[in-house]
């Protein structure tokens, strides 16, 4: 069953998914991956209702187990683009019965674009855009095993952002989107030690977690 009312834009983006050609081992390439069209046939057949009564009838009794499975495509996509965007990397494998860390860099943005991953009709996008932007304002990263480690975490000191404000407390859809990110300083936290540094050393930096907030 379609429950989208537009089936023929259940499968399309904001953005042209087809241009991004992300790069292997970065943010964008885990999001195409995350969002990716995915073809569910033989033992991952969608059961249908609607092929289901067309074969048996609509007074086909459930304890009968008469079911009809059809192929059938699934994709996730943004339906909903969030103030805050929060991006949690998986960093750990099964390796046999034991569990090890991922200690591959991922390579993140700044700025980064959510428009290529979102629904073409994003509920809180205004008609027209074709961007939705989001800067980098804070990391988490961990260093160590499985076992034991240390977490740590870069954030960055910038001006308030009032528009921010208004679209978190009241839902208000912003006027125009910025393209730049807040100017603003990054600090390195470990424990009780606070430490400036550069954007540079925040990118090389080996994420755990990822925050990033909607220019408004």
């Amino acid at each position: 069953e379609v429950l989208t009312e537009d089936p023929e834009k259940a499968f399309c983006t904001l953005a042209n998914r087809e241009d991004l050609n992300p790069e292997e081992g970065s943010i964008h390439h885990c999001l195409y991956q995350f969002t990716r069209n995915e073809k569910l046939s033989e033992n991952n057949k969608l059961l249908c209702d609607v092929c289901t009564q067309r074969h048996y009838g609509p007074k086909n009794i459930k304890n009968e187990k008469k079911y009809v499975y059809t192929n059938a495509k699934k994709q996730m996509l943004i339906s909903l683009a969030p103030p805050i965007l929060t991006l949690h990397l998986k960093r750990f494998q099964q390796a046999g019965f034991n569990l090890r860390k991922v200690n591959r860099h991922i390579k993140f943005p700044e700025v980064i674009d959510l428009a290529p991953f979102c629904t073409v009709k994003c509920k809180n996008v205004a008609e027209g855009n074709t961007k939705v932007l989001y800067s980098l304002y804070g990391v988490v990263e961990h260093s160590g095993t499985m076992r034991s480690g240390h977490y740590t975490a870069y954030a960055k000191m910038r001006n308030m952002n009032n528009h921010l404000s208004d679209l978190v407390l009241q839902g208000q859809l912003p006027q125009a989107l910025e393209t730049e990110p807040p100017e603003g300083q990054w600090f390195h936290i470990s424990d009780t030690h606070v430490q400036a540094v550069s954007a540079s050393k925040v990118l090389s930096s080996q994420a755990y977690l990822l925050f990033y907030e909607r220019l408004l």
